[in-house]
């Protein structure tokens, strides 16, 4: 089947975003052609549903009542929209001409759930953008890693990923997913709120022998940070919690429980290293992201035991051992 961007919704979450609307969304208006386009508003107080209201009445505007967060909000939203497939656009990313177009006629293949595109920096276009870069990936212990942004390191774009692939997970920044695929697995996952829980909704598509793919033909430019900058104490919060909420879910076996106790141990030493150099407030949130996890135990375990975990072929390799050992980007 030939699908067209009649078959899809672009839904753009907001939270107090005027400014991203006001700059990003008249790139998305003009390049998307005759895709119907979202925004799911997370209980703004900035005035921005009345400028969208009053500059762009042709956008269908879902309210909510409280800020639900980036999964809760998108889970509250996507409820209530039917087209074939969904584009969950962060507000602050710049499309471009021409990206619905490869994207929808990769999703011919069936077995395709979720694609992303190219990710490149908006301040910096020339090199990859942290959130995504070319294709997400995961190491034996559920260290999530990408094409083109291994940790702090982030490659220049001199076209080595203008392919399209199989990846382990694609990035929430420019998320495309089969409705019926995203709501077949349960869709996004509201106890993350925010932060990693794409890797999670990706890993239950795979344990489902759905599979992800990465569209280098496509190109975006997204901001990023722009609802917390990567130095924000709640992000690495989020992200060390998050992290381990998805290997006790997804990975199948005793093999979870392994991967958990070694990343416990290596959060550990990751906070002494913060501890060490001053930076005792991401100390303080990787110790409040274990105790959080361990507030959420059984609670995963339930959702654990609800989750198909099919024969994942996982990546070998530790990425933490390649990168800080090896001096080794891929």
């Amino acid at each position: 089947m030939n699908y067209s961007s009649k078959d899809l919704a672009i839904v753009i979450l907001n939270w107090n975003g005027k400014a991203l609307l006001e700059q990003f969304l008249p790139s998305v208006i003009t390049n998307s052609d005759k895709a119907s386009i979202y925004v799911i508003d997370n209980a703004s107080s900035d005035n921005s549903v009345y400028w969208l209201e009053s500059q762009y009445p042709m956008i269908s505007i879902i309210k909510l009542t409280t800020n639900l967060g980036y999964a809760g909000g998108y889970q509250k939203g996507l409820v209530q929209i039917e087209k074939p497939f969904y584009c969950l656009l962060n507000s602050d990313v710049k499309v471009t001409k021409g990206w619905l177009f490869p994207i929808l006629k990769l999703f011919n293949n069936n077995q395709i759930s979720a694609i992303q595109p190219k990710i490149l920096d908006f301040k910096n276009p020339e090199y990859f953008e942290y959130a995504g870069a070319a294709g997400g990936l995961l190491d034996h212990l559920g260290y999530p890693y990408c094409r083109g942004r291994v940790f702090d390191t982030i490659e220049k774009d001199l076209g080595q990923y203008n392919d399209i692939s199989e990846i382990f997970w694609a990035s929430g920044a420019c998320f495309f997913v089969r409705r019926d695929h995203y709501w077949e697995v349960g869709g996004l996952d509201s106890d993350y709120f925010a932060h990693q829980e794409e890797i999670d909704l990706c890993w239950r598509l795979k344990n489902r022998d759905k599979k992800i793919f990465y569209c280098g033909i496509s190109t975006v430019y997204h901001v990023g940070g722009a609802s917390l900058a990567y130095v924000n104490p709640q992000k690495t919060f989020l992200n060390f919690r998050n992290s381990l909420f998805s290997i006790l879910k997804n990975k199948k076996g005793v093999n979870a429980y392994v991967a958990l106790f070694v990343r416990m141990l290596l959060d550990g030493i990751a906070g002494i290293q913060f501890l060490l150099k001053g930076e005792w407030k991401h100390f303080i949130a990787i110790l409040k992201a274990h105790f959080s996890f361990y507030r959420y135990f059984f609670k995963l375990l339930d959702k654990r035991s609800r989750i198909t975990r099919g024969n994942i072929n996982y990546n070998t390799k530790s990425v933490l051992w390649d990168y800080f050992i090896k001096n080794k980007l891929n």
